[in-house]
């Protein structure tokens, strides 16, 4: 018996010994890792040339809350309380619906680089973002946050032309592969004028207003901003976006958002109506009914 236990024993620790070192020789080093995602090939598209992107896209992450690291908070808008800051009184009623979910941010870097004056102007959009956000409004998104809100959004791809939609707001971008020059006027949207790297499509976005944020935490830029968007496809389903943010009016130097899209699958792989206009009627005109309501 007693050394039917020992050899049990035995084979236990070298059972056990092998299961922790496993994950050891399994995890490929980071060079590997990124070595493997660039050779991966995704099926080629209406063209027969270029990545199939065609689809409903949508991400797994909380930038729409915030781009930048930031814990679970219980409010976007806050005010001092009697022990630490509680819900600012507009927002009270909204309580765990209107919390913040945690999230590991979107910013390569994990700070966006103001200027001190910048960073002063994103702080008073954050105390007061009730009244700010353009997103409350219905205000069409911008690029690139339109791609990372709790919306999905779909791509349009043919031979020649490609075409993203999206569910928030009904919001399109018509994206061209011929530059015809600078944008005539500013939009919320902006012009996007495009080019393949390969099997990235490299998106040029110019002539936004200043009118959108980043997010609901009160990231902005002016109407200087250049946004230069690559989408990769890294494996089935699964594209890796990346985007380059230059605005020197607002930002001491370039910087970047990275994060994955994925793509839906199986029939409810489509995109739902969310034509918020209408929902905000109320918030922006009802104080003209001769009668409001109270």
């Amino acid at each position: 018996m007693k050394r039917i236990a020992a050899t049990l024993i035995l084979a236990g620790l070298v059972i056990g010994g092998q299961a922790q070192a496993a994950p050891a020789k399994a995890r490929p080093a980071g060079g590997h890792a990124t070595q493997a995602a660039v050779a991966y090939r995704a099926p080629r598209g209406p063209d027969r040339v270029h990545p199939d992107l065609n689809g409903v896209w949508q991400v797994m992450n909380t930038a729409g809350w915030n781009i930048e690291p930031h814990a679970a908070s219980a409010a976007l808008q806050m005010r001092p309380g009697p022990y630490g800051p509680v819900p600012a009184k507009d927002v009270l009623a909204l309580g765990a619906v209107g919390a913040v979910p945690a999230g590991l941010g979107i910013v390569e870097g994990g700070e966006i680089p103001y200027t001190a004056e910048a960073r002063k102007q994103r702080d008073a959009n954050k105390a007061d973002w009730i009244h700010k956000d353009p997103e409350i409004k219905c205000y069409l998104p911008g690029v690139p946050r339109a791609n990372y809100m709790t919306h999905p959004f779909q791509i349009f791809q043919s031979e020649k032309q490609m075409l993203f939609a999206y569910e928030y707001a009904g919001a399109v971008r018509n994206v061209m592969f011929v530059d015809p020059g600078p944008a005539p006027v500013d939009s919320w949207m902006g012009q996007s004028v495009a080019h393949w790297e390969g099997d990235s499509l490299v998106v040029v976005v110019t002539g936004q207003n200043d009118s959108t944020w980043f997010d609901r935490a009160g990231n902005f830029h002016s109407a200087d901003m250049k946004v230069v968007e690559r989408y990769t496809p890294t494996g089935p389903n699964v594209v890796r976006y990346q985007a380059e943010i230059t605005d020197p009016a607002t930002f001491t130097r370039p910087w970047k958002v990275s994060m994955n899209l994925y793509r839906h699958v199986g029939d409810d792989a489509r995109l739902g109506q969310f034509k918020c206009v209408e929902f905000v009627e109320e918030l922006m005109y009802g104080r003209l009914r001769k009668e409001p309501l109270k």
